[in-house]
């Protein structure tokens, strides 16, 4: 059984306080340049905790970043080597998304910190981690986009970008699928099946407008099953995992205080882990996305295939695609 507990809190910089929820921005209506302008966060902020996996102690410094720039994470421990958060520096999906930058270094986990990320508008954003692994808070993306809500957001003097999807894309793997099809607006379903009476087949639709991210997604944590935890340890994965950070199923349901957070759970967190690695597109993804059983070596297979020819999609900058896109 999972006996290892989570040490973590959160340390603000700059005596910055959750004033209210994170918000992407919207137009400034009126003017010549009525569009979409890329965000960074206003003030730096940082938090404490454990490698979901590697079970080591991390601290995570989250800072401004010019327009341009993207979500980059920094290796503070080597030296600042950058690992950029894009499709084409995935080098593991074994039940977390990692990304490899320069000189080899490697930053794991990213898929929950990214889907905060989307959810909160955030375009450019420095990551500087002391440690191999984002840390795993309680699993969720909730954590993250307090810190977003704590640090603020800021316009910066350029367009958003969006990326449209202009030709239907597919990813399978027997029954596992993930497509990218064309539409005016971001939409998602995701429908998970397992065999376990607690879980079962599970479907969610999610459409983000009005915050939905924060009241439908954001809390989903991640599982595994009470069955399965031995094999991951000795696999090296889970090493972190807790009650704390993770929801464990046993034969008659949540192992966890407080049971689940939502009846379908499961479905809403893998959904959250399909939007993280879907941000790592380089920009919010316009497109009505079907996933069934898919997982983080689908998620990113999708992409590669979509980005694998120029005719399957086009940059939009800033209005109504770039409004659609965001949570």
């Amino acid at each position: 059984k999972v006996t290892a507990r989570l040490s973590s809190d959160l340390l603000e910089d700059e005596g910055t306080t959750p004033d209210a929820p994170a918000r992407p921005f919207r137009r400034e209506p009126g003017g010549a340049e009525d569009v979409e302008r890329q965000t960074t966060i206003r003030k730096a902020i940082r938090c404490k905790g454990v490698g979901l996996h590697s079970g080591k102690p991390v601290t995570m410094r989250m800072s401004a970043a010019p327009a341009g720039t993207g979500i980059v994470f920094r290796r503070s421990d080597l030296g600042g080597l950058r690992a950029p958060a894009r499709y084409d520096r995935v080098c593991d999906t074994a039940l977390s998304t990692g990304l490899e930058g320069e000189g080899g270094a490697r930053v794991r986990t990213v898929e929950h910190l990214m889907a905060a990320l989307w959810g909160c508008g955030v375009d450019n954003l420095f990551v500087d981690l002391d440690g191999p692994e984002v840390p795993a808070m309680d699993g969720s993306s909730e954590p993250f986009v307090f810190l977003v809500s704590c640090a603020g957001l800021t316009r910066l003097d350029a367009p958003r970008q969006t990326v449209r999807v202009l030709r239907p894309v597919t990813a399978r793997d027997g029954e596992a699928a993930i497509s990218l099809l064309p539409d005016e607006t971001t939409s998602i379903r995701m429908e998970i099946l397992f065999d376990h009476p607690a879980v079962g087949r599970q479907a969610f639709d999610f459409t983000p407008i009005n915050g939905a991210f924060r009241d439908e997604i954001a809390r989903a944590r991640t599982f595994a099953f009470e069955r399965d935890v031995e094999a991951m340890r000795n696999a090296g994965l889970a090493l972190g995992g807790s009650l704390d950070n993770a929801i464990v199923i046993g034969d008659r349901g949540a192992l966890n205080d407080g049971g689940l957070r939502y009846g379908d759970e499961c479905v809403r967190h893998k959904l959250l882990d399909c939007l993280g690695d879907l941000y790592l597109a380089g920009a919010p993804i316009v497109a009505r996305v079907e996933a069934s059983r898919t997982g983080h070596a689908l998620n990113n297979r999708v992409l590669r295939a979509l980005f694998s020819d120029a005719a399957n999609w086009r940059y939009e900058t800033g209005g109504k695609a770039a409004k659609a896109a965001v949570a």
